[in-house]
């Protein structure tokens, strides 16, 4: 009789990296990306780049890396949309992906090569599960954004818990628990609130995040975060109920004033300046940067 030959299965971890006019960012983004540790045994990667409403090269650029996704053995997309919309985009990569495990990248995130391996030993269960990395800000050119930067990093919903800002993944299970992407200016908050604090792991490998240049600039992404987070309690209040996010308190507010009061000063003008109609943000989604 002859012997059954045990073939095992393979699954797929889907990279879904939506892209609106990301020309000058989505080389370093792939490159990293595919700069990636061997992924645990039995698994494979699908990336799906989304570029929705791009008036650059965008599409092109990312077509330029498919050879170089070959030779790893991982799938490589480009979907080519009309319409800038980030929940659009989010649609779009969800209708092509294949994968046990989903992650949602930005295209002007760089990350470290240990991240997706460790994401996908991470969210591999059943259980519906949600993760991230550990973030780190990328250099910047102005004063004014490194300086705020420095105040920013050390803010609790930076250092603690699993924000999710620039890069979140989660497994099918995960997924699962919502339909298509709302049209919500914060997809990034919507998603961490669909699950619980014990459902969310961060892990150690970093990914690099860049902050928004200049002081206009500050101000206006940081209204969009506010109306972001206010319009999901407004449409999706029980979700509300899954934020852990630490209060600074009085105490950590002066030891960290202590450490950088200029950066203090500068985050605080730019936290002022927000409630100004001068910097008055839309409600449709726009790239941040």
């Amino acid at each position: 009789m002859a012997s059954r030959v045990s073939v095992p299965m393979i699954k797929t971890v889907s990279i879904i990296l939506p892209a609106h006019n990301e020309a000058d960012y989505i080389d370093a983004c792939a490159r990293a990306l595919l700069n990636s540790d061997a992924l645990p045994e039995g698994w494979q990667a699908q990336v799906i780049v989304v570029a929705n409403g791009c008036t650059d090269n965008t599409a092109d650029r990312a077509i330029s890396h498919a050879t170089a996704a070959e030779a790893r053995g991982w799938g490589w997309q480009v979907v080519d949309l009309d319409q800038g919309s980030k929940p659009g985009a989010l649609n779009a990569g969800d209708a092509a992906a294949t994968g046990q495990v989903l992650v949602y990248l930005d295209a002007d995130v760089t990350v470290s090569s240990a991240l997706l391996p460790q994401l996908i030993e991470q969210l591999s269960g059943d259980d519906a599960a949600y993760g991230s990395g550990s973030p780190h800000v990328s250099p910047a050119q102005s004063w004014i954004t490194r300086t705020y930067g420095r105040f920013w990093v050390t803010l609790p919903f930076v250092t603690d818990g699993c924000p999710g800002f620039g890069i979140f993944a989660m497994n099918r299970a995960g997924r699962d628990r919502w339909g298509d992407w709302p049209q919500i200016i914060s997809d990034d908050t919507f998603a961490r609130l669909n699950f619980t604090s014990a459902e969310r792991v961060r892990v150690t490998a970093e990914y690099h995040w860049p902050l928004v240049e200049g002081f206009r600039s500050l101000v206006r992404v940081r209204r969009r975060q506010n109306d972001g987070v206010a319009q999901i309690a407004e449409l999706f209040p029980a979700l509300t109920t899954n934020d852990d996010k630490a209060e600074i308190g009085l105490s950590g507010l002066i030891r960290r004033t202590l450490r950088h009061p200029i950066g203090f000063l500068v985050y605080a003008t730019v936290a002022s300046a927000v409630k100004s109609p001068l910097y008055k943000s839309t409600s449709d989604w726009a790239r941040g940067r």
